[in-house]
């Protein structure tokens, strides 16, 4: 795939510019994280990016004015912008748009609807930025034809545990939380419990270790899961 797509985030508040990062770099993107509006525009003047996440208001330069002022930079012309607001009105929707957004995502959002939207904005720009084709030890997931497949065999899953699994290989062996799977894999404006997960990580345990094999998930005690790659 070569150098994996660098997305720059806009983002003044902290906490969400974090929740961005860290699940734009699960996903195996680079992530530039800026606060304020006026730094963003020298950053993107240095760095161009393959996708902006750019928060309405900002200190500095407002995120409206830095979209246009994007869109009139030759080389940002084709740079997908996705404008996050917590105005939820149309007219409001319309006129981001008008400016040059290519998509619009009202706050509080669901953050594996975000993530899902960024790939398909990358894919629709530089269809060699994204894999389709997820590949850890022997299993193999294909995120356009939603098929799962382990040594050949083809293996069922629901919706559910399709999202969890393909979560946990954008990094194999990196231990997540069940808060941490909860937020990436259901959107952190869901309400479910810890206990959820650990019934979908058996259900996927299930589905994936029928026959003589190794079972790919390791429960770390007191910390959470990781999919193995051996």
């Amino acid at each position: 795939m070569g150098i994996n797509p660098l997305v720059t985030v806009v983002e003044d508040e902290e906490a969400l510019g974090i929740l961005l990062r860290y699940n734009l770099e699960a996903e195996g993107y680079r992530v530039d994280v800026v606060e304020r509006g006026d730094e963003a525009e020298m950053r993107l003047d240095e760095k161009k990016p393959d996708l902006v996440i750019l928060d309405w208001m900002l200190p500095g330069v407002s995120g409206i004015e830095l979209c246009r002022r994007f869109r009139a930079k030759p080389d940002m012309q084709r740079v997908p912008i996705i404008m996050l607001t917590a105005r939820g009105e149309e007219s409001e929707r319309i006129r981001g748009l008008a400016t040059g957004a290519d998509d619009y995502v009202v706050k509080p959002f669901s953050t594996p609807e975000l993530m899902a939207r960024v790939r398909a904005l990358l894919r629709r720009a530089n269809p060699s930025t994204v894999a389709t084709l997820l590949k850890v030890g022997d299993i193999e997931l294909d995120r356009e034809s939603h098929r799962v497949h382990r040594q050949s065999r083809e293996v069922k899953l629901g919706p559910t545990e399709f999202r969890l699994l393909e979560f946990m290989m954008r990094a194999p062996g990196r231990v997540f939380s069940r808060t941490q799977l909860l937020d990436g894999v259901w959107g952190g404006d869901v309400y479910v419990d810890d206990r959820t997960v650990d019934v979908h990580i058996g259900r996927l345990r299930k589905a994936l270790n029928r026959g003589r094999v190794k079972d790919p998930i390791r429960t770390v005690r007191g910390a959470g899961y990781s999919l193995e790659a051996a």
